[in-house]
């Protein structure tokens, strides 16, 4: 049966090693930082962000058959999420180096996350929303994304798909990447101004599908039959921007849930992404104990 309140992600779950860099980097010595290990995986900081809200969500994704994945899997268990994971091989981790500025360079090794295939059909059906990362557009997962968008039409669900990277676009190529976004047929598709630009993802918006463009402090587009922008609230400061873009779809797709129409969905998303720029990682303005994590 579809509970039309209940949010699926599908895609990757993984550990975070957050580097805050104290200044510019010096080649072939020591460079002073505070290092934190967090959750990670766009899929899963959806996931997680949402039930931290309250939505009831789901998660669909693979980590490996060790003491991280079994900490990852607990983390999103903890934030109120029915983790359906498969568990095989090694756990994924990105390194990822934050500049004073809170810009990001990402190193990926997604290992497990990879290898996500032959879900069963009850993990991915009954939602209301069912979101995916385009991270898991290359691989042996694309069958898993393909089929949870089968899904999602027949059972009348709403589709949304997150670009995900720019690395991404490039290695799949623009032209192919938005054809295999278009075959998705989502109904929302989330990417910031730079993946947009690069591979025309603009030019999807139709009747059916709404494309969500955000532009960090600049107004966040939407573009569906008809354009419109939404105004980014002022952020005092910025430290770290890793998950903002979770956040920002979490929080869109929470609202969604709630019926919210676009423009009251993309304040939703705004509200919730400003909560992660002072925090490493993918992480809430919470307390350490409260997110489960170990900053050193």
């Amino acid at each position: 049966m579809r509970d039309r309140r209940t949010l699926v992600c599908v895609g990757d779950l993984v550990e975070d090693v957050v580097v805050w860099a104290a200044g510019a980097a010096r080649s072939g010595t020591d460079n002073p930082a505070r290092i934190c290990r967090t959750r990670g995986g766009a899929a899963a900081n959806v996931a997680a962000f949402a039930g931290r809200l309250g939505t009831a969500v789901r998660f669909v994704g693979r980590v490996g058959d060790d003491t991280v994945g079994t900490a990852l899997v607990r983390d999103l268990t903890e934030a109120g999420v029915d983790a359906k994971v498969q568990r095989q091989g090694r756990t994924g981790t990105i390194v990822i180096i934050v500049d004073p500025s809170g810009e990001r360079t990402m190193y990926p090794d997604r290992a497990a996350a990879a290898e996500l295939a032959d879900v069963p059909d009850r993990w991915l059906s009954g939602a209301g929303v069912v979101h995916l990362s385009a991270y898991s557009l290359v691989g042996q997962s694309l069958s898993v994304l393909r089929r949870a968008s089968d899904i999602a039409h027949a059972e009348g669900a709403i589709l949304t798909i997150d670009a995900s990277s720019i690395a991404l676009i490039d290695s799949i190529g623009p032209a192919p990447f938005r054809d295999l976004i278009r075959t998705l047929r989502p109904t929302y598709i989330f990417a910031n101004g730079i993946e947009a630009d690069l591979g025309s993802l603009r030019d999807l918006a139709t009747s059916g599908t709404t494309v969500v463009v955000k532009n960090g402090v600049e107004p966040t587009e939407i573009h569906a039959t008809t354009s419109t922008t939404v105004p980014v609230p002022p952020v005092d400061e910025v430290r770290d921007t890793t998950g903002a873009g979770d956040a920002f779809a979490a929080g869109f797709l929470s609202a969604v849930l709630d019926d919210a129409d676009v423009v009251e969905a993309v304040t939703a998303g705004h509200t919730l992404a400003r909560r992660v720029l002072r925090e490493p990682g993918a992480m809430l303005s919470m307390t350490a104990e409260e997110n489960g994590t170990a900053c050193d």
